[in-house]
């Protein structure tokens, strides 16, 4: 019996040892080559690096707006990379943004590889660079994180003090989802990640806007009402169509005109003389 219970133990062991190895790989899926620029979008852009506190270098691209006052700060998914965020981009342009998205490090042409302790550091790099390279305020600058970006975006804004937050079909914690995806396993299972929102969301004191769907097939519409109740007010929520890469599409354009009254409420809280122009 004891003899039993020693070998459970060992596999047990190398089993964690071989899923700690593979977790990065399971979580994050970057794309090296870029597929086109903003120009491709029809918007004027500006290249931007980005050199974090660990010394790792990124890129970005900063699309202004010149009438505009606010600036949004884009924290994208786990794949791919800034390249393939076009629809996103556009929106919040035609919303009156100043709009700067970046790579983290290891996607695109961003140096370094993807960890959680890193993804941090790259978004106090991007804030920085919103601060004292274009001066903006911390009351007119918005973080929208989707998906990963989400988990990301919590962690910054439970740092320093945005106008916003906005969470799209985020999920709650890794812990979480390793439970929805592997059930039985995740018990066993040793996480190399935490990225957990619901831990820090009553930290974060600026108004709140989330948005998920019923129908997301990635990450469970439960766990964007988890981190919306475990929320401070002011929070609004919002219920998207369609599945978790789509959903802000197949919403439009119920989707933009939420973004919109979001954007603009906060504009108005700070200055009831303000506009988002």
């Amino acid at each position: 019996m004891a003899s039993q219970i020693l070998i459970l133990i060992v596999l047990l062991a190398l089993f964690n040892g071989w899923m700690y190895l593979q977790q990065p790989s399971m979580i994050f899926f970057p794309q090296k080559e870029l597929d086109e620029t903003p120009a491709a979008w029809g918007l004027e852009y500006e290249e931007i690096s980005l050199l974090t506190a660990d010394n790792v270098k990124l890129h970005g691209w900063y699309l202004p707006d010149a009438g505009s006052r606010k600036a949004l700060l884009f924290f994208h998914g786990n794949a791919g990379n800034i390249s393939h965020r076009g629809s996103s981009v556009e929106i919040f342009h035609r919303l009156g943004m100043n709009v700067l998205i970046f790579d983290y490090r290891g996607f695109g042409t961003s140096q370094g590889e993807p960890d959680e302790s890193g993804l941090y550091e790259d978004a106090r790099a991007a804030w920085r660079f919103l601060q004292e390279e274009k001066g903006f305020d911390s009351k007119d600058i918005i973080l929208f994180g989707r998906s990963l970006g989400g988990a990301v975006a919590s962690k910054l804004a439970s740092e320093v003090h945005p106008a916003g937050l906005i969470l799209e079909s985020s999920f709650s914690s890794a812990r979480d989802m390793a439970d929805a995806i592997m059930p039985l396993i995740s018990r066993v299972v040793f996480l190399r990640f935490n990225l957990n929102t619901l831990n820090i969301i009553d930290r974060i004191r600026c108004p709140l806007l989330v948005l998920h769907g019923p129908q997301d097939e990635v990450i469970p519409f439960r766990q964007g009402e988890k981190i919306f109740k475990a929320a401070r007010e002011p929070k609004t929520f919002v219920t998207l169509q369609g599945g978790h890469n789509g959903g802000y599409l197949l919403s439009q354009p119920a989707y933009e005109q939420a973004l919109e009254a979001f954007i603009r409420t906060i504009s108005d809280s700070s200055d009831p003389r303000a506009s988002l122009r």
